[in-house]
């Protein structure tokens, strides 16, 4: 799978991969882009398997899938190893990264994500009503775990853009990485994660709890440490930006 990428920043900089959330597409990354790039930092962003400008996939997909599609762009771009920043299922692509190819990976940023993610069950049901119903319907949910209520009455004209975004999204790309997401259980994994990792949390994420997901990543992960980030929901990089880039270019930063 050749999947749709951006890079930007100075081309002798040290390599962040972003990797997204489901539903998304790598225009989510934008509050990012420029203060990585400005702390000499060069971004690749990509968009996942159906999502964005990547091709759906004929089958449904596992993590597996989705992380070899790193390593084939890492590849592609002749990068023998990259920083991952990744959020919700990039976090979860982020992680199998650290397990699989450690060689490939410097330092890794979670974000508002889960080593384990509801059932298999769970996720066929969401998978089912993208197909019966509609991205639409997907995105009237999906906006509401995205973004606190308070954010979106501030910011209603970024809020259907996102909401566009999803809606947008091919059903059976994101069906094929409901399956992923479904399939996935990292939990016994993570403590052969080697790199350095900062978890991050938003607060007031419905989608992926501080205290449910977040916090028994950092534990699982050796060295690990996690930040909780106030009046975020799940689109923490989008809800408070500044906060969140502060922490992220620290992290990446701290081996210089």
């Amino acid at each position: 799978m050749k999947v749709n990428h951006v890079v930007e920043g100075p081309a002798d900089g040290e390599v962040v991969v972003l990797s997204g959330s489901i539903g998304s597409n790598l225009s989510m990354w934008d509050p990012q882009v420029e203060p990585l790039t400005s702390a000499g930092f060069r971004v690749v962003r990509y968009d996942h398997r159906g999502h964005g400008r990547t091709p759906v996939p004929e089958t449904p997909c596992s993590l597996a899938d989705l992380g070899g599609d790193v390593v084939e762009l890492l590849d592609t771009l002749g990068v023998e190893r990259a920083h991952v920043v990744g959020l919700s299922l990039g976090g979860m692509t982020a992680m199998w990264l650290g397990v699989n190819v450690p060689d490939r990976i410097g330092r890794l940023v979670l974000c508002c994500t889960s080593a384990k993610l509801g059932t298999p069950a769970m996720w066929e049901e969401r998978a089912q009503l993208a197909r019966t119903e509609g991205m639409p319907a997907i995105a009237d949910s999906s906006i509401e775990r995205w973004f606190t209520a308070e954010w979106r009455a501030t910011h209603p004209q970024l809020s259907r853009e996102y909401h566009h975004m999803t809606a947008a999204t091919p059903a059976e790309g994101y069906a094929a990485c409901c399956a992923a997401i479904g399939s996935m259980d990292l939990l016994g994994d993570l403590p052969k994660i080697s790199a350095p990792t900062l978890v991050i949390s938003g607060a007031d994420d419905p989608a992926t709890p501080p205290e449910e997901h977040g916090r028994p990543i950092a534990e699982a992960i050796p060295g690990a440490r996690l930040e909780v980030v106030p009046h975020a929901a799940h689109l923490g990089n989008v809800e408070q930006a500044a906060r969140f880039n502060d922490l992220i270019v620290e992290h990446l930063k701290a081996d210089r």
